[in-house]
């Protein structure tokens, strides 16, 4: 049972993002690495479908008290940070699959962190995390709660990172914890669009359906050896040949955004400046960070024509 505050609905300003108390309604195994967990609750009529790559957060119940302290209002993540470590949930950060606020049910889908082939030994470190035990054990009706968009609320595309502005040529490269947000964007994109999509997954059984439209490529590269190694130079093989015409030097990196060792790997440009190619990077921060100082600084791409998000760091899990 989540917990709300004692003000007046009538007086709550309506947040673009809020708790839904959710179930699990259907657990299905996508492929060796990944799990697709479909989410019902009483209040998902009003969830947000804005759609691309919308992030939400998946509130984890605590072994003893489940999720009785999370706070379910406007005002929730305030109160949260609040709370003793004992009583504060674990949230982790993920893409909505599909929504389909008509039957009041969401799709999140999952990466299976060091159960399938291919995995290494990062990824069985990832075993031990709330999230990873959570999936394992998932079963229908198990109680979790989800913060995400409302339909209603004052801005409900908050959490979209997707802006590529009036851009003839896209371009979206990231590992399996991408995959997700890849596949959405693919499928909301117009049915004119060019580019190319690549997503390295652990192994070759892990290529999941996209609905893409026919003038963006999509490649499906099952990783061999260290990560980023089938990545990087299809990335670079594909800009080199879009990018052959191009003489002038973008605007510098930012070296405090792309530091690897920093907090954050987060930079995402309000729209990109121009008719040219758009770039969306997501994954492990060290690939991200390489792939994006390639565009830039050896390529000339115009920064602001690069969105780049380092979603998890190699051998560190999620920070709440």
């Amino acid at each position: 049972m989540l917990t709300s505050s004692d003000a007046p609905a009538a007086t709550r300003p309506r947040a673009s993002y809020r708790p839904y108390a959710v179930a699990v309604a259907q657990v299905l195994r996508l492929s060796p690495s990944f799990t697709r967990v479909t989410f019902t609750g009483p209040e998902l009529h009003r969830f947000g479908t804005a759609g691309l790559d919308q992030r939400i957060k998946l509130v984890l119940p605590l072994p003893e008290s489940g999720l009785a302290h999370f706070p379910a209002d406007h005002s929730w993540y305030d109160r949260w940070r609040l709370l003793p470590d004992e009583h504060r949930n674990p949230l982790r950060t993920y893409t909505v699959s599909r929504a389909r606020p008509h039957l009041r049910e969401v799709d999140v889908d999952f990466v299976n962190h060091g159960d399938g082939p291919g995995e290494d030994a990062v990824d069985a470190r990832h075993t031990r995390g709330p999230a990873a035990r959570w999936l394992a054990e998932a079963a229908v009706g198990d109680r979790v709660a989800i913060v995400g968009p409302d339909a209603e609320g004052e801005n409900p595309r908050v959490g979209i990172e997707w802006q590529p502005g009036t851009a003839h040529t896209l371009l979206l490269a990231g590992d399996e914890t991408a995959a997700p947000a890849i596949c959405a964007i693919l499928k909301a994109l117009p049915r004119d669009a060019r580019g190319a999509a690549f997503i390295e997954v652990p192994c070759a059984d892990d290529s999941l359906t996209t609905d893409a439209p026919a003038g963006v490529r999509v490649s499906w590269l099952a990783r061999s050896g260290v990560r980023g190694a089938r990545l990087e130079p299809a990335v670079r093989g594909w800009a080199e040949g879009c990018l052959a015409a191009r003489q002038t030097a973008g605007q510098p990196a930012d070296a405090s955004a792309v530091d690897p060792e920093g907090d954050v790997l987060w930079e995402v440009p309000e729209g990109c400046p121009t008719d040219g190619l758009y770039a969306w990077l997501a994954g492990e921060a060290g690939v991200i960070k390489r792939l994006r100082r390639f565009l830039v600084s050896e390529s000339g791409l115009d920064r602001r024509q690069v969105a780049f998000m380092g979603y998890w760091r190699d051998g560190k899990s999620e920070l709440n």
